[in-house]
């Protein structure tokens, strides 16, 4: 009997993007050429788990704003609003904003009965929402410091979830950046150096759905196993992890299991 429930006891987000390339790379592309539109940079916007390691939303296609903005909302729908107890990215801008704007409760200010156009409304973070960046310094090509910075939220407040949390200890963004190489190994369109690229930015995006997704319910992960009664390990999936299943699906049954649209 398949089970599955929603939705996942998220506590903690990773936001990252993740590059890859369709038809062509993007510097051969021409911006006149409106068969050039599809081809070129293609990026996995991706919000992840990372108590659980699971995907939680993709959004594939170029790196904007917009589809910074879908990832975000998509995350919060899936978790059904929930302010989490932690959300960290690198310093890709565009997260903030669109953070705040999700989460952000809409302030208006009150008439002051002075001249003038009133002041517009405006959104502010509420006072549970915490979210920090890591800020990498680099020297000849490598890491060499990184730096936490605080964007929503209280150094107080970080710490104590940091301290609560059961795989964070500093604000990193290392989960889902281990999971861009899991999903490069499992989906060989996105080896960076291959002769096996995608032709097809369509067909190319539903691999990217078919890895990312299947891998939530049909994959084991090592470091997700637990100790049985019988002091056995029991393999599990990010979704058995995040409380979405009681098994390890087959391919075959995540494939017939009927799919249902949110919006």
């Amino acid at each position: 009997m398949i089970s599955c429930l929603f939705p996942p006891n998220t506590r903690e987000v990773q936001f990252d993007e993740k590059w890859s390339f369709v038809g062509k790379k993007e510097n051969h592309c021409d911006p006149n050429d409106p068969d050039d539109d599809q081809q070129g940079d293609n990026w996995d916007h991706v919000a992840f788990d990372a108590e659980h390691r699971l995907v939680i939303s993709v959004v594939p296609g170029k790196k904007t704003s917009e589809n910074t903005k879908a990832l975000v909302n998509d995350f919060k729908e899936c978790t059904e609003g929930r302010i989490m107890d932690l959300m960290t990215t690198d310093e890709y801008p565009a997260y903030e904003s669109e953070i705040l704007e999700a989460y952000g409760e809409t302030i208006v200010p009150p008439r002051t009965g002075k001249p003038g156009r009133p002041a517009k409304p405006y959104k502010a973070p509420p006072e549970d929402l915490l979210y920090a960046t890591v800020h990498k310094v680099g020297e000849k090509g490598r890491v060499v410091k990184v730096e936490q910075r605080v964007i929503f939220g209280t150094m107080a407040a970080l710490a104590i979830a940091l301290a609560a949390s059961l795989v964070s200890t500093v604000v990193n963004t290392a989960f889902i950046e281990r999971h861009n190489g899991t999903d490069r190994n499992r989906n060989g369109r996105k080896v960076r150096k291959t002769y096996c690229f995608s032709k097809d930015w369509e067909v190319h995006n539903a691999v990217t759905y078919f890895t990312m997704y299947s891998y939530n319910f049909c994959w084991p992960v090592r470091t997700l196993r637990v100790k049985g009664p019988d002091d056995t390990w029991i393999q599990r999936t990010p979704a058995m992890a995040a409380g979405l299943t009681d098994h390890v699906w087959t391919l075959a049954e995540w494939l017939a299991y009927p799919s249902v649209q949110r919006r």
